[in-house]
């Protein structure tokens, strides 16, 4: 327990010192880059002090890893380069009695939830009854998780370029409003088939239903589509109207086409 508190006291550290950037440059959105960064340095972290087998190690260093470097690099980028995220821009105006109160408390609840999820990497590196079949299945649902989100993030970088001030309706966004977010959620449906057998597994099966109840419900599509109906009007609801929320589907009517 002495080893886990220790990491929720770094998280929270870290989260400190990022909530005192975020007061000197005013951009909330580096919590996102530090979310991904701080799951992903768990992974590797657990990964490398785990118990279990050397294949479970390896899988939860190398998989949390590789997955948190990827979307902690592309968030960067995307903060680094623009202003403050329009959704953290409407909570500043909100907040305005007393922001940074709130803002540091919200940068700790992101430090805590990523201290959270990182016990998944845990559950994996602490596995010495790992299946090999099994863990190819999660192997199996990591790659197409990341491969898509990856192709979204491009898909939507590549369309706004080009159409700025519309809604990207074409590949996989032309199928679900929001297909980064379902194969984020995937993404966490890898690592139950490669904690089978752990005695907390359960851990790892509560955290894709956790990350659907975020993304569907709280923190995700609610604040992301209100946004968008701040910025895009009628254009993103006729979008909605015509689109799936989360899963992808086939959208109901092409008029909405570019």
């Amino acid at each position: 327990m002495f080893y886990h508190l220790m990491l929720l006291l770094l998280c929270l550290l870290l989260m400190s010192a990022l909530w005192f950037v975020q007061y000197r440059i005013r951009n909330a959105g580096y919590v996102d880059v530090a979310w991904a960064g701080l799951i992903g340095m768990l992974a590797v972290i657990h990964g490398v002090t785990g118990d279990g087998g050397l294949l479970a190690r390896i899988l939860a260093a190398a998989l949390g890893g590789l997955w948190s470097l990827r979307l902690t690099v592309y968030l960067w980028r995307r903060v680094h380069r623009q202003p403050e995220d329009g959704r953290y821009q409407a909570l500043r105006q909100n907040l305005a009695h007393n922001p940074q109160a709130w803002w540091l408390a919200f940068f700790w609840l992101q430090g805590i939830l990523a201290w959270a999820f990182g016990w998944v990497f845990w559950v994996v590196a602490n596995n010495a009854e790992m299946s090999v079949g099994l863990s190819l299945i999660g192997i199996a649902i990591w790659f197409v998780a990341v491969a898509g989100e990856s192709l979204a993030d491009r898909q939507l970088a590549a369309f706004r370029q080009q159409h700025p001030g519309l809604t990207c309706n074409v590949g996989l966004w032309r199928y679900s409003r929001h297909p980064n977010y379902f194969f984020e959620w995937l993404h966490w449906l890898a690592y139950p088939w490669l904690a089978w057998g752990h005695d907390a597994a359960w851990i790892a099966w509560l955290a894709p239903l956790l990350m659907l109840m975020f993304l569907y419900r709280v923190t995700g599509i609610p604040h992301t589509e209100r946004q968008a109906l701040r910025s895009r009007g009628e254009n993103y609801r006729q979008y909605q109207q015509q689109t799936s929320a989360f899963f992808p589907w086939p959208p109901k009517s092409r008029r909405n086409q570019v």
